[in-house]
């Protein structure tokens, strides 16, 4: 375990954590003044190695010999021109810092959405040294300057991630459906709502840009189900009709072996490592899609449907307003894709030079009546 101290002065900033794998929704925007939960479970970490926060180029001014140094093969909107490193917790860990004034209100709706830079300092110098994010449609986060602090271990020896079968005896899966609530609640019930998961989208946006580029311009298949709910209607809009060639098929701890003419398949990556897992024998070289545990775990052994009631259970009890009814359940919408997510991973991906794949790049909703981002 760590604690991140000021680099400065060396006061402790944070409470003992473990480091895990940084989540796939880290950067996401969802819907408009919804009002997200916090990002990090309790007592750990993440890092993002690549550089993200202000400052920012415009695409027009950078380099493409620079772009792809960096892992970046298509054209986005900009690019930080920040250091990578970044660490990201959750508020409640974050000690000994106080909020910087002059930055408290920079670029915010209903609460800090970061654009500012740094707007939490150091208690005991004052150094700038963390970025609080808690505003509308944002994960609730605190994200540590990787130049204003220093990571130091604490405790005896270091922590052995779990093995699969650990896992599959320690963590549950994420419900596909989540209690999204919106900002300023009132009496009006519609203040609450059951939805996707917005996890499970951008779950879906990085899952699908692989299966995109796995496809070789090909139609895919996915099992019958949920996972058909998720993928099939983006498959079957953004590639050609015809026969499926290829079968995607989820593979995993707990499930069969897959066998040798399986060439994509849907596992699982560890929630600590990030390490995705990886088949013996015949399938060894087939494709393999990441998807986070929690989301694997529930496409691969569905649970019943919880209430909206049971998926509030991230908030304490009694925390729950009288002016903010939780209405019942009803039928949920179409499933979309995070667009960013998709768009994000694909740049990345090499394969996203092909013509057909820069032509869904620059154009995602040509073909998709349906909505499906």
């Amino acid at each position: 375990m760590f604690v991140f101290v000021c680099a400065a002065c060396d006061a402790d900033l944070t409470a003992p954590l473990s480091r895990v794998a940084l989540p796939v929704h880290a950067h996401q925007r969802y819907g408009n003044g919804s009002q997200l939960p916090v990002l990090m479970d309790p007592g750990t970490f993440a890092v993002e190695p690549e550089p993200w926060g202000p400052p920012w180029r415009r695409w027009a001014e950078i380099d493409p010999a620079e772009a792809e140094a960096r892992g970046i093969h298509a054209p986005v909107h900009a690019l930080s021109d920040n250091v990578p490193g970044a660490v990201v917790i959750a508020p409640g860990e974050a000690h000994g810092t106080v909020l910087i004034p002059e930055n408290r209100g920079s670029g915010y709706c209903c609460g800090l959405d970061g654009a500012g830079g740094p707007n939490m300092g150091c208690a005991a110098c004052g150094r700038p040294v963390a970025t609080r994010i808690d505003d509308c449609s944002l994960w609730q986060a605190v994200w540590l300057d990787p130049v204003a602090v220093r990571r130091v271990p604490v405790g005896d020896g270091e922590e052995t991630p779990l093995s699969w079968p650990e896992l599959m005896a320690d963590r549950e899966a994420t419900p596909p459906f989540e209690s999204i609530g919106s900002w300023g609640c009132g009496p009006r019930p519609d203040k609450w709502w059951s939805s996707w998961s917005p996890e499970w989208e951008a779950a879906a946006g990085r899952a699908l840009a692989h299966l995109l580029v796995a496809s070789g311009g090909r139609p895919v298949s996915v099992p019958d189900g949920l996972t058909s709910e998720v993928f099939q209607g983006a498959l079957d809009a953004l590639l050609p009709a015809g026969p499926p060639a290829r079968h995607a098929v989820l593979a995993g701890p707990g499930l069969p072996a897959p066998d040798a003419a399986a060439g994509l398949l849907l596992v699982p990556t560890h929630p600590q490592s990030g390490r995705t897992w990886s088949p013996d024998g015949p399938a060894a070289s087939a494709y393999r899609v990441p998807l986070p545990f929690g989301v694997w775990r529930w496409l691969a052994f569905p649970e019943p449907r919880r209430s909206v009631a049971t998926t509030l259970s991230r908030m304490p009890t009694g925390m729950l307003r009288e002016d903010c009814p939780v209405p019942p359940p009803h039928h949920h919408p179409p499933f979309r894709v995070d667009s960013e997510t998709f768009r994000n991973t694909l740049v990345r991906l090499p394969a996203v030079r092909t013509p057909w794949l820069r032509a869904i790049l620059e154009s995602p909703t040509r073909n998709t009546p349906a909505g499906i981002f």
